[in-house]
């Protein structure tokens, strides 16, 4: 096996999370097949992970183990070299009795036989049990290194401390805590940093993969608030100049243009940061995060809104039905079909006014400009940076939808 390919067996109990892991760690959503009952996974799936100068990882997911006690008992019963733990494995594997009738563990042996190490998935929620102990029993004998990964830590059932010291007891000292459900990329670099210490043949590939993925996080960041910035600009930019007369149709109808545009390109950055961090619209949950089909559901000109988010309209009038759409009202104040003024007299609101030299050219001229009110300005940055921080947490084997803290506060309100 060259230095340049390693190969890893994800093992574990029936439903400990071992496609979840392996979500998370390939960052793709629609590895395998995960439901909340064991015995989903039915087949090894490989999924690759390839780092620049083609340094290649693969990662073999694996049916759960649900006979280890009994199979240990198999094992005991053979003859043979009691201490050549691989060709006992091989005699299971090849005997026409008992590996059908243990089908999952005889698969996922031969798999541990081709591979460079295994991760053997933990459900830390569960009791510390002896078949947990036979299953670690099993794979030792394919003399293989294994990294215990302990999963679901972040519950508050977790009983991280007690599956610690069991490991402890069998001899095992490599483990990490790793919730799968959680994209944490410090923890996806320590696992990996803990592959390394095992395996000095590979040392160079997991280097590689290593750089590649710091690479990789450090650009995905970097391009996520660029889109950001770039939204920002383009939403603080839009100026349109209309009719300084109330209620013209001229100004709904740019009213009108103003909204539309805006939601679009805030739209335009909301599918930038999903396809930034390969997620879809349907991982949301449109009960808590203001997004509904991958589409915001709350109006950024809503005045409800803006209180929602802690916002107020500066010194700009309100337009429509909502305080976003913003119009000069240095002297005296235009709306557009409610009537109502936000903003202040000249002298208060003069530190909230953008442009004010050009403003009044243009009113003396008999236009004013429309554009966006620095609340509504703000509620924009806030939403895309809420997005971002829900993106930048959540793990790829997470079956749950992404809730935020917006999300907890929409359903407050």
């Amino acid at each position: 096996m060259s230095a340049g390919h390693l190969k890893i067996a994800v093992v574990g109990h029936t439903n400990t999370g071992k496609t979840s892991l392996v979500r998370t760690l390939t960052h793709n959503r629609a590895f395998g097949e995960v439901r909340d009952r064991g015995g989903t996974t039915r087949r090894i799936v490989a999924g690759e992970l390839v780092a620049d100068g083609g340094a290649r990882i693969e990662l073999f997911d694996s049916p759960g183990l649900e006979s280890a006690p009994e199979l240990l008992d198999w094992l005991d019963r053979q003859s043979g070299e009691r201490h050549d733990g691989p060709d006992r494995i091989r005699r299971l594997i090849e005997d026409p009795k008992a590996a059908p009738r243990f089908d999952h563990e005889a698969r996922v042996l031969e798999l541990m036989l081709g591979v460079d190490v295994a991760l053997y998935v933990i459900d830390a929620r569960e009791p510390v049990l002896e078949k947990y102990q036979d299953e670690l029993a099993v794979l030792g004998l394919c003399a293989k290194p294994i990294v215990a990964v302990l999963n679901f830590t972040a519950s508050p059932d977790s009983r991280e401390t007690q599956w610690r010291d069991a490991l402890a007891r069998v001899r095992l000292h490599t483990v990490l805590a790793f919730d799968a459900a959680v994209r944490d990329p410090a923890t996806e670099l320590a696992l990996f940093e803990k592959l390394r210490s095992q395996l000095d043949q590979h040392a160079d590939t997991l280097a590689a993969w290593l750089a590649h993925r710091r690479d990789e996080e450090r650009h995905r960041r970097r391009a996520a608030l660029e889109a950001i910035a770039s939204l920002l600009i383009d939403v603080a930019a839009f100026v349109r100049d209309v009719p300084a007369e109330r209620e013209s149709a001229r100004q709904r109808r740019a009213w009108q243009e103003m909204h539309e545009t805006i939601h679009r390109r805030e739209q335009a950055c909301v599918d930038t940061l999903l396809e930034l961090y390969r997620f879809g619209r349907e991982d949301f949950d449109e009960a808590q995060l203001p997004l509904s089909d991958g589409r915001w559901q709350t109006d950024l000109f809503d005045p409800e809104t803006l209180r929602h988010y802690g916002l107020r309209a500066s010194g700009f009038a309100a337009i429509g039905a909502g305080a976003g759409a913003a119009i000069d009202v240095g002297t005296g104040g235009v709306s557009l079909g409610v009537g109502t003024l936000t903003g202040a007299a000249i002298g208060a609101g003069a530190g909230l006014v953008r442009s004010a030299g050009s403003r009044l050219v243009g009113r003396l001229r008999g236009r004013i400009p429309l554009q966006v009110d620095d609340a509504v300005l703000r509620l924009v940055m806030a939403r895309a940076l809420e997005l971002l921080g829900a993106l930048v947490r959540r793990g790829h084997g997470s079956p749950r939808r992404i809730r935020t803290e917006i999300g907890e506060r929409l359903d407050r309100r």
